[in-house]
C-alpha cells in the first residue's frame, strides 16, 4: 500500500522525498488499516458471548453512539451519532457490544444507508428479539468540502424490523426516546 501512496503523492503533483512527506505513505498505511478494520472482525467475535438473561421484556435503548465512516464513493469521513433500540425475548446484549456492532461495520467503506441495516440486522440476529430500531445521523465530508458545500446538513437514516416496523407505538416510544 506505501507504494501506491508514493504513487499517489507523485500524480497529486507532490515530492514524496520531501521531508513533510518522507513517513506520510507508512502513516497513510496504518491509518486506512485502522479506519477499515471493521472488514476484519466478524460478528460472533465482537459479540464475544455477553448475552445475558432478559428480566423484562421492555425496550432497550443505547442513544448517541458517535461513529466514523468512510463514504465508498469519495473516501472521505462520515460522523454522527447512531441510536438503538430493542425489545428482549430471552437475552440483552452488553451495552459496549452495541456500540462494538455499530463501529464494526462503522469502519468499512459504506453508505450510511446500508450501515443503518447492517446495525440493525446484526442485533437482530445476536438477540433474535422482538424488534429492533436503529436511527443514524450524520455529516458527510464530501457534501461539506467538496461538491454543494453545504455545511450544517445531517443525513438521518433509519432501520426498524420486527414490533418496531410493524407497531406504530413502538416506533413512536423509540423515536421519543431518542430525541
Amino acid at each position: 500500500m506505501e507504494k501506491l501512496i508514493v504513487s499517489l503523492l507523485q500524480e497529486l503533483g507532490e515530492d514524496p522525498s520531501r521531508e513533510g512527506l518522507l513517513k506520510t505513505p507508512e502513516r497513510v498505511t496504518r491509518s486506512l488499516k485502522y479506519l477499515t478494520r471493521g472488514y476484519s472482525q466478524k460478528l460472533d467475535e465482537v459479540v464475544h458471548g455477553a448475552l445475558f438473561e432478559a428480566v423484562s421484556d421492555d425496550m432497550v435503548i443505547v442513544r448517541d453512539i458517535e461513529f466514523y465512516s468512510l463514504c465508498e464513493h469519495h473516501l472521505l469521513p462520515f460522523f454522527g451519532k447512531c441510536h438503538v433500540g430493542y425489545i428482549p425475548k430471552k437475552k440483552v446484549l452488553g451495552v459496549s457490544k452495541v456500540a462494538r456492532i455499530v463501529d464494526m461495520f462503522a469502519r468499512r467503506l459504506q453508505i450510511q444507508e446500508r450501515l443503518t441495516h447492517e446495525i440493525a440486522a446484526s442485533i437482530q440476529e445476536v438477540l433474535d428479539c422482538e424488534g429492533v430500531g436503529v436511527v443514524m445521523e450524520a455529516q458527510h465530508l464530501c457534501m461539506q468540502m467538496r461538491g454543494v458545500e453545504k455545511q450544517r446538513s445531517v443525513m438521518t437514516t433509519s432501520a426498524m424490523l420486527g414490533s418496531f416496523r410493524r407497531e406504530l407505538a413502538t416506533r413512536n416510544e423509540f423515536t421519543r426516546l431518542i430525541r
